[in-house]
């Protein structure tokens, strides 16, 4: 046991060496970095290629040596000789967190395609969101409204989630794809907020709230919420499910909007019924069987972290590492 405690001894001291070197190097370059705004970079990957060379590799692996050796000529003569397809689908993934921070990124890969495409073009959003604040995911619909007001086909596939302003964003599309078991729909709002009023007045702490406008403010943490208050609050909420039935309705008029749009959630074989989505199929599926017909390229706009938030990331890594071999060590 005094062994393995010296060892618990000798990790944890050069765990703080390693720590502490880390912490300077990454304060040096934070601090050089500072006048220097980080850049992001449009990554393009061509689908298409990856899927064909992935064909190509598993038809040669089934066929013995020298069958093998002849058809890879073959291949590569085929493969030379290919003429690329003038038809283009581009492919961006978006997944929404609640604040939508992610719009950003998919309005710099939408500018990109934009500024290149042509009437032949489509585009394939494979959309993954549980929804999140109105504003966010409001610019994310209208952001997806530009490449339809481009001219462009736009497709949306749903593979795992597409509920609330995901749903919001999924119905701007000409058609949407779900996945059998793909959460749909939730065509509703909701807020919440908690209040603590009661404890702050057993407490004997007051609170003061100045406004000038009758509504500046309803419902609050702090003071005590009226009746009044609470009733505005659900009348603007009820104006803002209002607007996003209508835009639900507006792009997919065939729906019965007051029988979807009560907040539920349904799988993709219930959407497809319901007329929330066109057809029941993954994402993978619907894009192979697009690879005779298109040139498939994936977009993808990203911003490279700082250094120190690297280091940062590296520091935690060494010392959780550090920390599991000390806690062995006491065993």
């Amino acid at each position: 046991m005094e062994f393995l405690a010296d060892i618990g001894s000798f990790l944890l001291k050069a765990g703080i060496i390693i720590f502490a070197f880390v912490i300077i190097t990454g304060v040096i370059a934070q601090a050089a970095q500072k006048q220097k705004k980080q850049k992001g970079e449009l990554e393009v990957t061509h689908l298409s290629k990856e899927i064909q060379q992935m064909q190509d590799a598993l038809r040669m692996e089934l066929l013995d040596k020298k069958a093998r050796k002849k058809a890879e000529k073959l291949l590569k003569k085929a493969r030379k000789s290919e003429k690329k397809h003038e038809n283009r689908l581009f492919v961006i993934d978006f997944k929404g967190s609640m604040d939508a921070k992610e719009v950003e990124n998919l309005r710099r890969e939408i500018n990109a395609v934009l500024s290149i495409a042509s009437d032949k073009d489509d585009v394939l959003i494979r959309l993954e969101s549980g929804g999140g604040v109105v504003n966010g995911y409001g610019l994310a619909a209208a952001q997806l409204q530009r490449l339809r007001d481009h001219g462009m086909t736009l497709h949306v596939a749903v593979d795992k989630v597409a509920a609330s302003g995901g749903y919001m964003m999924a119905c701007v599309g000409h058609k949407i794809y779900a996945a059998p078991f793909a959460f749909i729909g939730s065509i509703g709002v909701v807020a919440q907020i908690p209040n603590v009023h009661r404890w702050l007045k057993n407490h004997d702490i007051d609170f003061e709230q100045i406004t000038a406008g009758e509504f500046k403010r309803t419902l609050t943490v702090f003071g005590e919420n009226t009746d009044e208050g609470r009733r505005k609050f659900k009348k603007d909420l009820e104006a803002i499910h209002h607007q996003f039935k209508d835009f639900v309705q507006t792009n997919r008029a065939e729906l019965d909007i007051d029988k979807v749009a009560t907040g539920e959630v349904w799988s993709g074989q219930q959407a497809k019924e319901l007329g929330l989505v066109d057809e029941v199929v993954t994402s993978d599926e619907w894009l192979l069987k697009q690879l005779d017909e298109r040139e498939i390229l994936k977009l993808e706009y990203s911003v490279k972290k700082p250094l120190s938030e690297r280091f940062a990331k590296g520091a935690a890594t060494i010392i959780q590492t550090l920390k599991s071999s000390f806690a062995r060590s006491d065993v």
